[in-house]
């Protein structure tokens, strides 16, 4: 094994080769090796002292990456690096775990002609965000009364560039359709953002009335919410709430992960509106999606008659939601004095 020439600093003292290049590799490869070590502390299966193992792991992948003066300790990290993603691969969605009693239930849409069946659709009473009482019900629309789409943007820290986005089917004469994209969490366990990119979480999509998916956000989570009336038009909405009702069926008989990146909230409404005729590329905006508004407002999708700043005070709704929350007009007074742009025949780039 080569030693360290005397005086050598920086990353991989053991290579002959120059200072930057040694700096560059050395950043390169401490990334996915801090990513194993969360990964491990993260793990989704019960391993005894996971964040001791975590902690030694990085220790010791820091020390062979930039203080040892022999090749072997990087092998060795390098090897239990690829043991852990071995494991990672084996590690398989299931609907068969204790979830938290507000994501338990798998919701079905069955669509027969014009007629809509939704099973599983959430009906809570928040006394607090902990708090419920728990109600699934059933609901029978048409399809042809669907009329339009309204897209949230509920944000856990104001303004940040990570935020939780959902949509709403509106209906002619009933309550919209609230269809929420999220992570199942377990019972005793929480979530954000940043944990999605460590460890496995399993997908659901929560179909429900808006004085639950909406309250609990806005009233009871105090998260900052924005609701926004799109310009899709109806048949497009019709459309779009058909390939909704399409993957709902296809998670419920086999489940699938959650992916902070490619499996999201987000992502997935523009994979969506992608199969329904949008034609445009990707934009960062999709995936730092507390900025999703923003680009709605460039591509046309919400009203673009005002400033983007005045629009987006006028669709904050923290204030009418907390004193709406029991009002079986929820929906109507969440809108009201929200600006309605007309609809498009077809969505934009």
């Amino acid at each position: 094994m080569a030693k360290a020439s005397a005086g050598t600093t920086g990353p991989l003292p053991w290579l002959h080769a120059p200072r930057p290049l040694r700096w560059l590799l050395g950043l390169l490869l401490t990334l996915p090796l801090l990513w194993a070590a969360l990964a491990i502390g993260y793990a989704p299966v019960p391993v005894p002292g996971r964040w001791l193992l975590a902690g030694l792991f990085a220790v010791f992948s820091l020390w062979a990456l930039w203080r040892a003066s022999r090749r072997w300790p990087v092998v060795v990290a390098a090897l239990l690096f690829a043991a852990l993603m071995v494991g990672w691969s084996f590690v398989r969605p299931s609907h068969d775990r204790p979830w938290r009693p507000e994501i338990a239930v798998m919701p079905r849409i069955d669509v027969d002609g014009d007629q809509i069946r939704i099973s599983g659709y959430r009906h809570f009473e928040y006394r607090t965000r902990d708090e419920f009482t728990g109600r699934w019900e059933e609901r029978q629309l048409r399809l042809s009364d669907l009329q339009g789409l309204d897209f949230f943007v509920s944000y856990w820290n104001p303004d940040g560039a990570i935020a939780h986005t959902f949509v709403s089917f509106d209906f002619a004469g009933v309550d919209p359709v609230a269809i929420s994209i999220e992570i199942r969490p377990e019972v005793g366990e929480s979530f954000h953002p940043v944990q999605g990119l460590f460890r496995h979480f399993e997908l659901v999509y929560v179909v429900g009335d808006e004085r639950d998916i909406v309250a609990v956000r806005s009233n009871h989570r105090d998260e900052e919410v924005f609701l926004y009336r799109t310009r899709v038009s109806a048949e497009s909405a019709r459309r779009l709430f058909l390939v909704y009702a399409e993957r709902i069926n296809a998670l419920a008989d086999a489940p699938e992960f959650y992916n902070v990146v490619s499996n999201n909230c987000t992502v997935n409404i523009v994979r969506y509106a992608n199969r329904i005729g949008r034609t445009g590329g990707w934009d960062i905006r999709h995936l730092l999606n507390g900025w999703s508004d923003r680009y709605l407002y460039d591509a046309g999708l919400i009203d673009t008659s005002m400033p983007f700043a005045e629009l987006r005070g006028r669709s904050r709704i923290n204030e009418i939601a907390h004193g709406a929350e029991r009002d079986p007009a929820f929906s109507r007074r969440i809108r009201e004095g929200r600006p309605v742009p007309p609809a498009l025949p077809s969505l934009p780039r």
